[in-house]
């Protein structure tokens, strides 16, 4: 039995009306295109997104990245003689100074060394005296031929043998006067101690691998980063300029904690990595940053004024970067852009906006160019234009 062909006329309708329907979804067809296949149809409702004005402001071209915080000077403190701790003279996490003393080694062999050394030296300048009381009678004495050239030679070998052992014992004073100095351990350098690693009543020896403690430097301190070497000629430019300035944010890069100045750039490329090393200094007055801390280094190259959107307006396609900017019938068209620079939610636009244009901020996955759209502020517009508003009153 043959069907009747209006059914089958029916059934082709439907099908080109669905594969309309998926075309237009698919952004195969223009907005016009369903409308234009039925007259009868009423107007596609606006779609509703958020916008916002394109702003003209300074933004501050930087490279980030990842380092990790270095104490500018690190010293092991290690016993330089033998003896028994006496007294450790700090507390684990103090703050020192240049001079400070640490700990007190048992200084009394050393003072008895000493001492000794003393007496030695006394003992050869007595005999150094009387050797050359007796040099000078024979002087006298080889004159009226009573004493023989060869006794006063004789007296001057002993004078200057006397004269060197002299010498010789102020070398070892001067040896004993160190090794008793050593039993006083003292702060090379101003910084904060460690973990002690030694006990008072412990017997400790020149030659041991550990240490007593270890002391940090903390202020100013150091943070090690690394950027790709694509940013290197970009970054030597500024350095020419001016020092550049280098901020440390946490590994989340939200929140701020000190700022800095770069100091060196590393006299050659990893070749594993393709990135190159970079050493910033900072004060660090109030301790937010610690030895061994992973930062996020945001390196400042300068600064320029320009078209300013937040990062969401910008998208991407097949043709590169687009935004889609509101005309003045509640349209949108789809404009091509180029990104400057972008952070924190934010990019610096290189062409393709202008100050003062509007464009979606949200709601770009229902838009296509020409469709008709109701447009509400971005939350930032909003408070800013409450902020201008309550100014006034």
């Amino acid at each position: 039995m043959k069907r009747p062909r209006w059914w089958m006329a029916g059934a082709a309708v439907v099908l080109a009306a669905a594969a309309g329907a998926y075309l237009w979804h698919a952004g195969l067809l223009p907005s016009g295109s369903t409308t234009a296949a039925s007259p009868g149809a009423p107007p596609a409702r606006p779609v509703p997104v958020t916008a916002g004005i394109v702003r003209s402001e300074e933004f501050s071209i930087s490279r980030t990245g990842l380092g990790t915080v270095q104490a500018y000077n690190t010293v092991t403190m290690k016993v330089r003689v033998d003896g028994e701790v006496q007294k450790i003279a700090f507390h684990e996490g103090q703050d020192v100074q240049v001079g400070d003393v640490l700990a007190q080694i048992d200084p009394r062999p050393y003072e008895a060394q000493l001492h000794q050394a003393e007496a030695d030296k006394a003992r050869d300048e007595a005999l150094l005296a009387n050797a050359k009381l007796d040099l000078e009678r024979f002087s006298s004495l080889v004159v009226k031929e009573f004493a023989t050239r060869q006794s006063v030679d004789t007296q001057k070998a002993l004078v200057a043998q006397y004269q060197a052992a002299i010498a010789r014992d102020q070398a070892v004073i001067d040896n004993a006067r160190v090794q008793l100095a050593y039993t006083t351990i003292v702060s090379p350098l101003a910084g904060r101690t460690g973990i002690r690693l030694i006990d008072q009543g412990n017997i400790v020896h020149a030659t041991d691998s550990s240490g007593l403690v270890v002391i940090t430097q903390m202020a100013p301190i150091s943070v090690i980063f690394t950027l790709p070497q694509k940013y290197l000629p970009e970054i030597i430019d500024a350095t020419r300029r001016s020092s550049l300035a280098v901020s440390a944010y946490d590994q989340d890069d939200r929140i701020k904690l000190a700022e800095g100045r770069l100091e060196l750039i590393d006299n050659q490329i990893d070749q594993a990595t393709g990135s190159v090393r970079l050493k910033a200094i900072f004060q660090n007055l109030d301790g937010q940053l610690w030895p061994g801390q992973f930062v996020s280094a945001r390196l400042v190259l300068g600064v320029r004024r320009g078209p300013i959107v937040p990062e969401a307006a910008v998208q991407s396609g097949p043709n590169g970067a687009y935004a889609f900017v509101v005309r003045q019938d509640s349209t949108v068209e789809t404009r091509p852009v180029r990104i400057a620079a972008s952070r924190n939610g934010e990019a610096l636009i290189e062409s393709g906006l202008s100050a003062g244009e509007t464009i979606v901020v949200d709601g770009h996955y229902k838009l296509r160019p020409g469709t008709h759209i109701v447009a509400t502020p971005a939350p930032a517009a909003r408070e800013r234009t409450a902020s201008t508003v309550q100014g006034r009153e």
